[in-house]
């Protein structure tokens, strides 16, 4: 697959980042893994990202999680290998093919017995069958069925598909629900991907909610809901790079590309900070753990600049213009004798005189990416009416 990959770019430094990648595997045999693999996926994920790839970016970034034990070879297969989501698609077929004869079965055996049912034993039946499912299992019996590894794999991954699909939005009203049957019908995937994308990042904006909400959340846990989520820091940003690490004293909490190729670095601090601003002599201040928040970032711009021609030339990122955002606490956890306009006010009175950081907290973050959605959200709305019309 990387082999394939290869030849979909033209660009000389995205195929010297890919062949660098099979170089590691060893074309001759020995299969070279571990992190030095990890991190060859996802320059080249980063370079194809420089380049505006987007789609190749992605590609690699799901090799790198394989490659990480993130996610099976079945799911890459089915992605990228042609061949292979053929015979995946055969095997489903069978299966539903499979489940159709035995419901028939069970439905045949149900008519026997009570010549007399009606669709609501029907309805019993095969909900009593559902409810019996996971006391079931293939069994080693001799002469009986058994699935290879393989196989087994793909049904864990339909059981998860199915929480996907039981979790896909549902029409508040007989118009949605035929403008999304419209849609669906008119098989316009752009519109559905709209759909299942806004989807994805409800739920996002909810997961990192609720870890705002939660005092006990370390900054990893924060750090989890919003990997892969650079749409809520804003609309400039185009994507999250791959590579966290650029020099060897400094990992990168999120790394983000600007629509102009420079680099944005966040730096995420927990959200439950006590002395987030307090007041001294009758005047209000930033507390310490937001000073050295600042700090650390300022360390980190000034190893980027030091650094920028050994960066340059190794990833194809330009640190000279880097700026940097600092997400820290939450008006919920400061002293209740301090409003949150106060705290609001304090931050910007200390951010006008900042050039290249800004300190936000969680608060302000999740406003402004709920307000994003929402507009995104009205944006969808829109197409599908037109589509409806249409």
């Amino acid at each position: 697959m990387v082999k394939e990959a290869r030849e979909l770019t033209d660009h000389a430094r995205v195929r010297e980042r890919v062949d660098a990648v099979l170089r590691i595997i060893g074309l001759g045999g020995a299969y070279g893994k571990g992190r030095p693999l990890v991190d060859a996926l996802e320059d080249v994920a980063q370079e194809a990202i420089l380049h505006e790839d987007f789609d190749l970016a992605r590609r690699f970034q799901h090799f790198a999680g394989y490659a990480r034990g993130d996610l099976y070879l079945d799911v890459l297969e089915n992605l990228y290998d042609e061949r292979a989501r053929q015979h995946h698609e055969r095997l489903m077929r069978r299966l539903a093919a499979m489940g159709a004869e035995r419901a028939v079965a069970a439905l045949d055996v149900l008519c026997r017995d009570k010549p007399d049912a009606t669709a609501a034993d029907a309805r019993d039946l095969f909900r009593g069958i559902a409810r019996s499912v996971d006391y079931l299992s293939i069994g080693a019996g001799e002469g009986g069925t058994r699935l290879p590894v393989r196989e087994l794999r793909l049904l864990q991954q339909f059981g998860r598909m199915e929480l996907v699909l039981k979790n896909l939005p549902r029409p508040a009203s007989a118009e949605a629900a035929r403008l999304i049957g419209d849609v669906l019908e008119g098989g316009d995937a752009g519109l559905l991907a709209q759909v299942l994308e806004l989807k994805a990042r409800r739920i996002g904006l909810d997961a990192l909610r609720a870890a705002v909400d939660d005092p006990d959340s370390s900054e990893g846990a924060l750090h989890d809901c919003l990997k892969d989520q650079e749409w809520i820091f804003g609309g400039v940003y185009v994507a999250e790079l791959a590579r966290r690490q650029y020099t060897p004293d400094t990992i990168l909490d999120i790394p983000l590309l600007r629509g102009d190729g420079s680099l944005n670095v966040v730096e995420l601090k927990r959200a439950n900070i006590g002395d987030l601003v307090i007041r001294r002599s009758g005047h209000l201040m930033l507390g310490a753990p937001v000073h050295r928040a600042v700090s650390q970032v300022q360390n980190y711009l000034r190893t980027l600049d030091e650094n920028r021609q050994t960066i340059l030339a190794n990833y194809g990122v330009d640190t000279r213009r880097a700026s940097a955002t600092v997400v820290i606490g939450h008006p919920q956890y400061v002293n209740k004798s301090i409003t949150r306009q106060e705290i609001t006010e304090t931050l910007r009175t200390y951010n006008a005189h900042m050039a290249r950081i800004e300190v936000i907290t969680y608060e302000t973050l999740l406003e402004s990416a709920t307000r994003m959605l929402a507009l995104s959200s009205a944006r969808q709305d829109c197409d599908l009416e037109e589509e409806a019309g249409a």
